[in-house]
């Protein structure tokens, strides 16, 4: 209720610095209200010129296919309504620099031959969407080939009934330079769609019991998401064939089926992953044909699996994570490994430290033998925390024989990483 009022005061302010704006510049304000000379918004969209602010009053407009095609602000009052009656979408954008805020946009309707949205930025260069609710939408934000816009501080709630029929909330494709800021998405297909996306900053987001994905990338490089929040989805994240992506200060939590992945890594490169936070997931971080990847300072904390590592990934490098409590710390499918793994702190390690420098005195081989037999025999599984599977995994690892000799931290820390909860 806080977040919400929050947000209302910060749409008044807006919109009263909107209109003070508008005035000072002549620019006119196209006033929208039933009674008044411009009862529609098609109406007011019409009338408009470039550079004029047009003030929806609050009430419930049932009105579709608008087309924005100036540069104008579109500013609710008090939270009007528009609903498409599941008929199609809302507003399509095709001028640069518009500005849409303080609006509740719903019932776009699902279509099985068009990615329908509540609204959509179509090869245009800046605007905003700020402060807006989206419910039941298809897509709720789409944007094409666009760059240099701002969707920021929106709340989309979809229907959440299967990928077939939900839309993802928000969609980039083709775009550029784009800041996704502060939104709340739950209930669609993905949360988050990049493809075909560059240099764009994904930030302070809360995506949660999204069917697939919270975040979803493809083909996606040089973008950065920072200090967001993905969980109870149905597959956490997912980063495909996409290089040089910024990971820092997120946190993906209680993702968790029978393939479900806090951070899914599928072909990518020359990438950090830094002070995030793996809770209770199945798998907290799922790496597959993945290169040069730097994952430093992470915690890793009651997951089914703290970080699953193919054979085919290589010179990854994991330095100074918290493991704490996971089922299993690391899994591969190959008795090689040549990704490093240095300085980590992990709550299963029983050596000791006879020079007191902070450093285990004896090498920690993270896998354990047991993981090796649950991935031939799933079932198997029951028997963990036995004494049977403690007896092997504790011969195991004093002479490694069918687990990766080479993956072993031979400088295990003694106490937690204290930067990994500072940096929170």
């Amino acid at each position: 209720m806080a977040a919400g009022a929050n947000r209302n005061r910060r749409i008044s302010v807006l919109v009263g610095a909107l209109v003070l704006t508008a005035c000072t510049a002549n620019a006119a304000a196209v006033r929208v209200g039933t009674g008044g000379r411009f009862p529609t918004i098609a109406s007011g969209l019409a009338s408009a010129q470039s550079g004029d602010t047009v003030l929806v009053a609050p009430g419930l407009y049932k009105e579709y296919g608008l087309v924005i095609d100036k540069p104008v602000v579109l500013a609710g009052v008090d939270r009007p309504v528009i609903d498409a009656n599941n008929q199609g979408e809302i507003f399509t954008i095709t001028a640069n620099g518009v500005t849409v805020t303080g609006l509740v946009l719903k019932n776009v309707g699902t279509s099985y031959i068009q990615d329908r949205a509540a609204i959509r930025l179509k090869n245009v260069e800046g605007g905003l969407i700020e402060g807006n609710e989206f419910d039941n939408a298809f897509f709720g934000i789409y944007a094409e080939h666009s760059h240099h816009f701002v969707i920021r501080a929106n709340r989309l709630i979809g229907p959440a009934t299967s990928e077939t029929t939900s839309g993802n909330g928000i969609h980039l494709w083709y775009c550029k330079d784009a800041r996704i800021e502060n939104n709340e998405i739950r209930g669609h297909r993905d949360g988050i769609y990049f493809e075909f996306v560059e240099n764009s900053l994904i930030t302070g987001n809360l995506s949660t019991h999204n069917i697939r994905y919270g975040l979803h990338f493809m083909f996606s490089h040089g973008n950065s998401y920072i200090a967001n929040r993905f969980m109870d989805n149905g597959a956490g994240v997912a980063v495909m064939f996409t290089e040089r992506i910024v990971m820092r200060d997120n946190v993906f939590e209680h993702n968790w089926g029978p393939s479900s992945y806090g951070l899914l890594l599928k072909d990518i490169r020359d990438s950090e992953i830094r002070h995030n936070q793996f809770i209770g997931n199945t798998v907290g971080l799922y790496a597959e044909g993945s290169e040069r990847l730097t994952v430093e300072e992470n915690e890793f904390v009651d997951n089914g699996y703290a970080v699953r590592i193919l054979a085919n990934s290589m010179d990854n490098t994991f330095t100074r994570n918290n493991f704490l409590g996971n089922g299993f710390d690391v899994v591969t499918n190959s008795r090689q490994s040549h990704n490093t793994f240095a300085d980590n702190y992990w709550s299963e390690y029983t050596g000791y430290d006879l020079d007191q420098d902070g450093v285990g005195d004896v090498p920690y081989h993270p896998v354990r033998l047991f993981s090796l037999l649950a991935e031939k025999a799933p079932s198997s599984i029951m028997l963990m925390g036995s004494l049977f599977v403690t007896l092997i995994d504790t011969a195991e690892r004093a002479m490694p024989v069918f687990t990766p000799e080479t993956l072993v931290d031979n400088t295990p820390r003694m106490e937690m990483i204290t930067a990994v909860r500072n940096s929170r």
